[in-house]
């Protein structure tokens, strides 16, 4: 009796398991309509999109039918004048995750899209767009269109957070692993200081896989592309800003210890890699003052302008007055900013164990340091 039982609720189970996968294959009516009128935006909008800023601009359609009457999807496809949406540009869901007859496209998005369509910064690019809808299958594309004319900003809206240096002129040459990286000095601007040589460079926004890259065409920052360098080596503060798609370059043809008691330069120091000068081994003797041994100092670059005319800029502590180092002192303390002319203000004091003895003197401009700073080594 109770095999008999047992058995039969087994299959009764059996039947429930067979009943319900015959339901999970059952499909419903997924038959739907093409969206046949669009709304918004006007056929032939031009929308100018400013460096910097936001905003969006809203898609609109007349909602599909759906044979059972459920609910419909949508999506949104952009592609090339001339193009007919088999392979489009870019495709998004409507607003709603698809569900609504709208959608809200920022600037950002836009500025990918003429990208995309091959539309480079300042300049104008049409494209076109349509709608898809459907109930997860059976896509129906509408059969309107219009255009939409993207004029992309002088800056880039898609700005990138890290910056790479790469290519045959520079220090780490056409092998991206080695490229050397910029240092950040606000949203959007990067600088580095390094050596050129003969050939041609780009940047990267990483050093690995394929990155977005961008150069300098002789008139602005734009997308792809390489810069040349021709004469002689070169070592040069580079300076770019994807706000508003500047470029600018400055060689570096000094860089000096100033010891500020002798209100003059010390000594020099060389360029070796990595926007790195060191002095080499040097004498530190300081000032005898009546009240003591002055040991102020800090640094003095000189730079050459792209017209010929040299300037100077100071480079020294982040405090106006400081104490002397000594073997306990913090890294912070030795951080380099740009300062003003004054002989004494601004200034590093040397530990006083170093009077009258030898040291090295390394400053490191470059992104592997918290910021730019400097070491003195005794001898």
């Amino acid at each position: 009796m109770k095999n008999i039982f047992y058995n039969l609720l087994a299959g009764m189970v059996a039947l429930v398991v067979i009943t319900g996968c015959k339901k999970d294959k059952t499909i419903g009516n997924t038959n739907v309509s093409a969206v046949s009128n669009l709304f918004l935006p006007e056929d032939g909008k031009y929308v100018k999109i400013a460096s910097g800023a936001s905003g969006s601009v809203a898609f609109e359609w007349e909602q599909a039918r759906a044979e059972d009457n459920g609910l419909v999807l949508y999506e949104v496809a952009f592609d090339k004048e001339g193009g007919d949406f088999s392979k489009p540009l870019y495709s998004v869901p409507s607003d709603g995750n698809g569900l609504y007859n709208k959608l809200t496209v920022t600037f950002s998005d836009l500025n990918k899209i003429a990208t995309l369509a091959g539309v480079k910064p300042q300049e104008s690019g049409k494209v076109i767009w349509t709608v898809m809808s459907s109930k997860g299958i059976n896509v129906k594309q509408s059969g309107l269109k219009r255009v939409i004319e993207i004029e992309r900003p002088a800056g880039f809206t898609d700005i990138p957070t890290e910056l790479f240096l790469t290519g045959t002129a520079t220090e780490g040459g056409d092998d991206l692993s080695k490229a050397p990286k910029f240092k950040q000095t606000a949203p959007g601007k990067f600088e580095i200081f390094t050596k050129l040589k003969a050939g041609s460079f780009h940047f990267a926004d990483r050093a690995t896989g394929t990155p977005a890259t961008y150069s300098y065409d002789g008139t602005k920052l734009t997308e792809a592309g390489n810069t040349e360098f021709a004469g002689a080596d070169k070592v040069v503060r580079i300076e770019v800003d994807f706000n508003v798609a500047s470029y600018k370059t400055t060689e570096v043809t000094n860089v000096g210890l100033w010891f500020s008691a002798d209100n003059k330069i010390w000594f020099d120091l060389n360029y070796t890699s990595n926007g790195t000068w060191e002095s080499g081994v040097k004498p530190i003797v300081f000032h005898q003052e009546s009240w003591g041994r002055d040991e102020r100092y800090k640094f003095r670059f000189t730079f050459k302008n792209a017209d010929g005319t040299s300037t100077t800029q100071w480079y020294g502590s982040t405090n106006s007055d400081n104490s002397a180092a000594n073997s306990s002192t913090q890294p912070p303390y030795f951080y380099v900013v740009p300062v003003n002319n004054s002989q004494y203000d601004y200034t590093f004091k040397f530990n006083h164990d170093f009077d009258n003895k030898s040291a090295n003197i390394r400053l490191m401009f470059n992104a592997t340091v918290p910021a730019y700073t400097h070491t003195v080594t005794a001898n």
